[in-house]
């Protein structure tokens, strides 16, 4: 649903841009009606043509400020989204490998011990029960009970 956010938002912009456009294309027929009332000697219209040109003008400023303002904000948006990305990549890295360097030793060893002995292989570990090892310990212990398969 944040992308159709997103969607919507880039949607609103352009949309500010187009609206954009057509007040300058009337800031112009505005302007070609004060030319020819004033030829026309017509001051009242030529003034009241002259009053909606400007006001066009304006109108057509206001919309581009929106739709750069739209844009500056989505820019912002996109690049805090990409930022939480990366940390939430950075969080779930370090949690799978906090959890792989807090693996139990003795669950460790007994799993071994009972590989062992479906091997019919005789394992002497001299860790003590309970304690915990880094994944280093671990690997080292679980090649040796690889190794001893081959």
């Amino acid at each position: 649903s944040l992308n159709k956010h997103l969607f919507n938002l880039k949607f609103a912009a352009k949309e500010l841009q187009r609206n954009s456009k057509k007040c300058d294309k009337e800031e112009k027929a505005e302007k070609t009606k004060v030319k020819k009332a004033i030829q026309k000697g017509n001051m009242e219209v030529a003034r009241i043509h002259a009053e909606n040109a400007i006001r066009q003008k304006n109108q057509s400023v206001n919309y581009l400020r929106m739709s750069a303002r739209i844009s500056a904000l989505m820019d912002k948006f996109e690049h805090q989204f990409e930022t939480l990305d990366v940390q939430t990549a950075q969080m779930e890295d370090t949690m799978s490998s906090t959890t792989t360097l807090t693996t139990p030793q003795n669950q460790v060893e007994s799993l071994m011990h009972e590989m062992a002995d479906e091997a019919g292989l005789d394992l002497n570990l001299e860790l003590p029960q309970g304690q915990t090892g880094s994944v280093g310990t671990s690997v080292a212990s679980a090649e040796q009970v690889f190794n001893a398969f081959e």
